[in-house]
């Protein structure tokens, strides 16, 4: 599945170079519109990411968020520092699909699989931002990717299987806002070490060719940002690859 993604400041579409606010790269769409455009091309799923909310919870674009999700139809994911059960709560209720948890997976696992188990897997998605050691395994960060936890994958994943876990969103963050290709070989070993989750591949898609690469490494999902901004390829394109992959 393409998820087409945006992410918000202060109501405008914007993209990061590896989550670095310093680094802002600043897009004339109107975030309704933009979703609009991907949900009526076909997109079966959106993706936003609340930078506001992630800096500071009492800046939550909660208002914008919930005008978002009433004009649209297709189901949308929204993350950006959710930190407790009641903000979990607060986003379902204004009628998002799934909410995007990341730090606190890592941080409070026992606290998130519980929430796992009471709201469903369908409505939390755990996103696990990674960046690669010189031996290439992976360690998962955290805190808007500024500290390494010390945890491997394994070690974030494991503690949620049992309540259920399944929609898990890998960025490797030296990929993300780049545009210079996927880290393919990290999804392969995702997918055959935990072939039981959706992976959700994000960082670095820039080209149509990325599209059945992920799909043939057996991801589920690809969330594609910059490039649809940045006009690589229009999302219909992106569809159409994906559909004959």
């Amino acid at each position: 599945m393409i998820i087409p993604a945006i992410d918000l400041i202060n109501g405008q579409v914007v993209r990061l170079q590896k989550g670095n606010f310093d680094k802002v790269t600043n897009f004339a769409e109107d975030p309704i519109e933009q979703l609009t455009r991907y949900q009526n091309a076909g997109s079966e799923h959106l993706h936003l990411v609340d930078l506001d909310g992630a800096k500071d919870p009492n800046a939550r674009q909660l208002a914008l968020i919930g005008r978002i999700v009433n004009a649209l139809d297709a189901p949308i994911q929204v993350g950006g520092g959710i930190r407790t059960e009641q903000e979990l709560q607060t986003l379902l209720d204004l009628g998002v699909s799934r909410v995007v948890l990341g730090s606190l997976a890592v941080q409070q696992p026992q606290l998130v699989a519980g929430w796992i188990e009471r709201y469903g897997s369908e409505r939390i998605t755990v996103a696990l931002d990674v960046l690669l050691d010189s031996d290439g395994n992976p360690e998962v960060l955290t805190n808007g990717w500024q500290q390494g936890s010390g945890k491997r994958m394994v070690d974030a994943v494991e503690p949620l299987l049992s309540a259920g876990l399944q929609h898990v969103l890998c960025t490797d963050v030296d990929r993300d806002g780049m545009m210079f290709g996927p880290n393919f070989d990290l999804y392969y070993r995702l997918r055959k070490q935990f072939p039981m989750l959706h992976w959700q591949a994000s960082g670095g898609i820039h080209a149509l060719d990325d599209l059945p690469k992920l799909k043939r490494v057996g991801v589920k999902g690809v969330i594609i940002g910059k490039a649809l901004l940045a006009k690589k390829f229009t999302i219909e394109e992106a569809l159409q690859c994906w559909q004959n992959g």
